[in-house]
């Protein structure tokens, strides 16, 4: 037995065993999280349950377990009685929508064919059934089939409604008030600045004059989105609930009408790629539970592209001056500890420090010297994504500066002194030989710190993120990259709706979806990464790293 422990071959197995525990608990999480989200995505069937004392209910089935035998009486104990969890929506209805049956209250399930599920702007779906068109308060169409048949005609007609007051709203109003915005700030600046010679009062007036073009501009546009309400308004579906309880839902506010048992198996995936679409494209409507994500999309790589550009070059030139100039001794010793050390460093605590130092410090000092009539509103003195991306580059420059030392460890000494007994100089021998050599350790090093930046949730809740941006980063308003503007990040779009929402239990396959797809963007960042540094391994086959 002793041989067989100082051969070693033992420890192979333990470590062959731990790779494996590995690889099943990630492909465990992985699996978790796709069972768990699929439902957001999926058509499920809507059942009816109508119970022993006559009333109905009308909705999902999410869950299924045994009732606990605390819950039962002694007799029932161990008998193995199950209850279901039904998503019945219809909140404005119940004021709630989840519910809990005993499997001994169900005295008949069905699945109605034309049971229907209603996505709407508000209030969550409403499960029930169409029995009425309605124009103008008058009744088009009546029947649940002729309905079911005439439905989504009607439907495009107030979705096309809808789409174009979101663009008034969302791009022609919001350029008039960046406008308007801008002006006043401008009238501000020179009321700031004291000047009241004659020149700048007729600038003041023209600058006003202007601002009555643009409200005139908005006073248009509103009138128009007015007009438009009220032609889509025009629309409606009288429902009623599984208990013939009425309920009147406009048009306008309905996203999709789909009869879920009345799909074929190719219609539900058709539903599923309409879904992932919307998920991916679409804003968050309803607290962030319901509609897409594509703005904490669009925030979470544009930090972790931001983050990457501060912190590889003073990664690099750190990890540089540490390897290929510094005099290695004692104080050497101790920086190089001091930047592992960093590492362990818990991320609050960046956050912390680039709220005073980034925020308060820099931001409330840029603010003094430029935008001064702006304040005591900040401009830069607030959180934003420059100031979260800054942050997160501090947190993560320790891997990318130890990543960057490995990698240059690596090139062969010979390298270095061939280069030098030909007469390059130190810089050209760094520049020509040492660089394109460690560069694929470097992006080693990269990978890991987009990896680390794109889960960091804590200290970019105190550095720029937010529930819900109005406005992108990137527009098409000079200087089109808005860098203190606050944004949406998938990992703190994670925390909010699964932990601060008021209906968690409605939320959740949304945090299964979110969580999801952050995981394949660090992936599609990490794989876009490695491809670089394996063409750049091609390229530099000297490299050992």
């Amino acid at each position: 037995m002793k041989k067989y422990f100082r051969s070693g071959e033992i420890f192979i197995w333990f470590t062959g065993m731990g790779l494996g525990l590995s690889l099943i608990m990630i492909t465990g999480l992985l699996f978790l999280i796709v069972v768990n989200g699929k439902d957001y995505f999926w058509a499920s069937e809507i059942v009816q349950i109508t119970r022993t004392d006559g009333s109905k209910q009308l909705g999902e089935i999410v869950k299924e377990e045994p009732i606990p035998n605390l819950n039962l009486p002694d007799s029932l104990w161990n008998t193995g009685l199950m209850r279901m969890q039904m998503k019945i929506g219809n909140r404005d209805l119940y004021g709630f929508d989840f519910q809990w049956i005993d499997e001994r209250e169900i005295k008949q399930t069905e699945l109605p064919k034309f049971a229907s599920t209603i996505e709407r702007m508000e209030f969550g779906n409403f499960y029930g059934f169409i029995k009425e068109i309605l124009i103008d308060g008058n009744v088009k169409v009546k029947g649940e089939e002729n309905v079911a048949g005439k439905l989504n005609s009607y439907l495009s007609i107030t979705s096309s409604i809808r789409d174009e007051i979101k663009d008034i709203e969302k791009s022609k109003i919001g350029k008039v008030n960046y406008n308007i915005e801008n002006l006043r700030l401008k009238i501000k600046k020179i009321q700031y600045e004291g000047k009241n010679s004659e020149n700048n009062k007729v600038e003041i007036a023209k600058l006003e004059n202007e601002i009555a073009q643009e409200n005139k501009k908005y006073e248009v546009l509103k009138t128009k989105v007015d007009s438009l309400n009220l032609l889509a308004s025009r629309y409606a579906v009288y429902c009623e609930d599984a208990n013939g309880r009425g309920k009147t839902i406009p048009m306008i506010n309905i996203v999709r009408v789909y009869q879920p048992n009345n799909m074929s198996f190719a219609s539900k995936i058709g539903f599923t790629f309409t879904k992932i679409r919307e998920f991916i494209f679409d804003d968050p409507r309803e607290s962030n539970t319901e509609g897409g994500v594509f703005p904490a999309i669009f925030g979470t790589v544009m930090m972790v592209l931001l983050m990457s550009i501060f912190t590889v070059p003073f990664g690099v030139l750190a990890a540089l001056y540490l390897r290929e100039y510094a005099k290695q001794g004692p104080l050497v010793r101790t920086v190089r500890i001091a930047v592992n050390n960093l590492a362990g460093v818990p991320s609050i605590v960046f956050g912390v420090f680039g709220l005073g130092f980034f925020i308060y410090l820099i931001g409330g000092t840029i603010d003094q010297l430029f935008f001064p009539e702006r304040l005591p509103s900040p401009t830069w003195g607030t959180g934003g994504i420059l100031w979260a991306s800054l942050t997160l580059a501090l947190l993560t420059m320790p891997v990318v500066i130890v990543a960057t030392e490995e990698a240059l460890t690596q090139i062969p000494r010979g390298m270095r002194e061939a280069a030098l007994a030909l007469g390059a100089t130190k810089w050209q021998v760094v520049r020509r030989v040492i660089l394109p050599a460690a560069t694929p350790g470097i992006l080693t090093g990269l990978i890991l710190a987009m990896a680390r930046a794109a889960g960091e949730v804590a200290p970019l809740m105190i550095t720029g993120v937010v529930k819900l941006a109005p406005s992108l980063p990137f527009d098409s308003y000079f200087p089109f990259f808005h860098l203190d503007r606050k944004f949406m990040h998938l990992g703190f779009h994670i925390y909010d709706v699964g932990f601060q929402s008021p209906n968690i239990e409605a939320a959740m396959p949304m945090v299964y979806t979110t969580t999801l797809l952050l995981i394949l963007i660090v992936v599609l960042l990490n794989i876009t990464a490695m491809i670089i540094r394996a063409n750049l391994r091609k390229k530099y086959k000297s490299s050992t790293f």
